[in-house]
């Protein structure tokens, strides 16, 4: 059944309220594996959106486990993701990268072959490379779990990737985003966009790594292991590259050993700054590593240590030689770059400057949160709240328990709540606002 045959008739107006007399869904269409939405999986609810449509394809992703690996294919664009928390809808599965047990010694212990994409027997062999792939522009996910099992559950390598966002526009907001290797793959173009707000990326091994121009806030960067390096990127030319701004750096027990790595270049002229960052555990001394070439500039600025006082940047890596020959075994030579930003310099590296592009991309507009609904009234068993601006749909719960999702301001409920009612209105991008109780 999909959302148009899944109308609701709540068949009141109240004072305050919506007028209409017939009540649908703020969302195309709803996800749900205990079967109580239009589709059990999102690969069907993707499959099911249609390549050309007017304005965002919103899909509610309700709470649960969905395990399963999932496409956004590039004609499918603006497709918007919305779960019921990062911690509460999630989409995982193992999948890797790895290579025949035989090539591989290091993990000949390991049944990652199992899930290896390149074992031609494995239930994950094929054109997959990570659990969620996004080739569609304009995907925004919101409040979900993306994990790839293989690196949770192994803390092993080979590469397993959890998302990998290959297009312009993806915006990823209180998400997490968890494996161990190369966690998070950004675009392979310089110019192509990608933004994370409040988010949670885990991993230990390069576990942001690729291109594009890339813009981190608000978030935690969470190591697994001792040694574990944050950022591998391999830009060509970019305009501004990876850009973390106002994070927090954390980890496990493993990881607060001081060993812990800013990142390392890949190829070409990796570029990655991070300001006014919060380092709960220790960096290294030098803060980034050798890799396969020079970066064109890897830096900080104001960075601070778990007690508020600002870390010694001094003595940062500047000097750089590729661990690594060309092609034709030549010498790829060595080099240097900046590793601290000047107040000027940090002062350029903006929200707007690194986000916005010609077109105003503007995906924190998109994720603000609306107001929460006032004066929650029950009239027998109507459940009724006043409008709240900008609104175009609710969702009511019952404590945890999302009851229903309506674009009007009532929706009939079975009397008495067994925890209590709570609603919140769903902003234009599809994004729950704060609780109204």
């Amino acid at each position: 059944m999909n959302y148009l045959e899944k109308i609701l008739f709540a068949g009141v107006v109240l004072a305050g309220g919506c007028c209409c007399a017939q009540a649908a869904s703020p969302y195309q269409a709803v996800v749900a594996a205990d079967g109580s939405g239009d589709y059990l999986t999102v690969g069907e609810a993707i499959a099911a959106a249609p390549a050309v449509h007017e304005g965002a394809w919103k899909i509610l992703v309700k709470r649960g486990e969905y395990r399963e690996l999932v496409k956004i294919p590039a004609e499918k664009k603006n497709i918007h993701l919305i779960g019921e928390g990062r911690d509460k809808t999630i989409i995982h599965h193992p999948i890797n990268y790895g290579g025949a047990p035989d090539a591989n010694p290091r993990y000949r212990l390991t049944d990652y072959w199992k899930w290896s994409k390149n074992n031609p027997e494995s239930s994950v062999a094929g054109d997959m490379t990570a659990v969620v792939d996004v080739r569609g522009d304009g995907f925004l996910a919101w409040g979900i779990g993306f994990v790839n099992d293989w690196g949770v559950e192994s803390w092993s390598g080979p590469q397993a990737l959890a998302m990998y966002s290959n297009a312009d526009r993806v915006a990823f907001g209180e998400c997490a985003l968890r494996s161990f290797q190369d966690t998070w793959r950004t675009p392979d173009a310089d110019s192509h966009r990608n933004y994370a707000g409040g988010c949670l990326i885990e991993g230990a091994v390069d576990y942001i790594y690729g291109g594009g121009d890339v813009f981190v806030e608000g978030s935690t960067l969470y190591n697994v292991r001792s040694g574990s390096v944050i950022v591998a990127p391999n830009h060509g030319a970019p305009e501004w590259g990876y850009v973390f701004r106002d994070c927090v750096i954390d980890g496990n027990f493993e990881a607060a050993d001081g060993k812990q790595k800013l990142g390392r270049p890949w190829q070409r002229k990796p570029r990655a700054v991070y300001i006014n960052t919060i380092a709960l555990i220790p960096i290294t001394e030098g803060g980034w590593d050798e890799m396969g070439t020079v970066p064109g500039i890897f830096a900080e600025y104001n960075t601070v240590g778990r007690d508020g006082k600002a870390v010694d940047l001094s003595r940062r890596k500047t000097h750089y030689k590729p661990n690594r020959r060309g092609k034709n075994g030549e010498d790829l030579g060595e080099g240097d770059c900046q590793a601290v930003l000047t107040p000027e310099q940090a002062a350029g590296y903006t929200y707007s400057n690194v986000v916005a592009g010609k077109d105003g991309w503007d995906p924190r507009a998109m994720m603000t949160r609306l107001a929460r609904p006032a004066n929650l009234r029950l009239e027998g068993e109507t459940l009724s709240w006043d409008k709240v601006e900008g609104a175009i749909g609710y969702m009511v719960y019952d404590g945890e328990k999302l009851l229903g999702v309506t674009d009007e301001c009532a929706l009939k409920v079975s009397g008495h709540p067994q925890w209590a009612y709570m609603v919140k209105a769903v902003n234009p991008s599809g994004i729950p606002g704060k609780t109204g109780v």
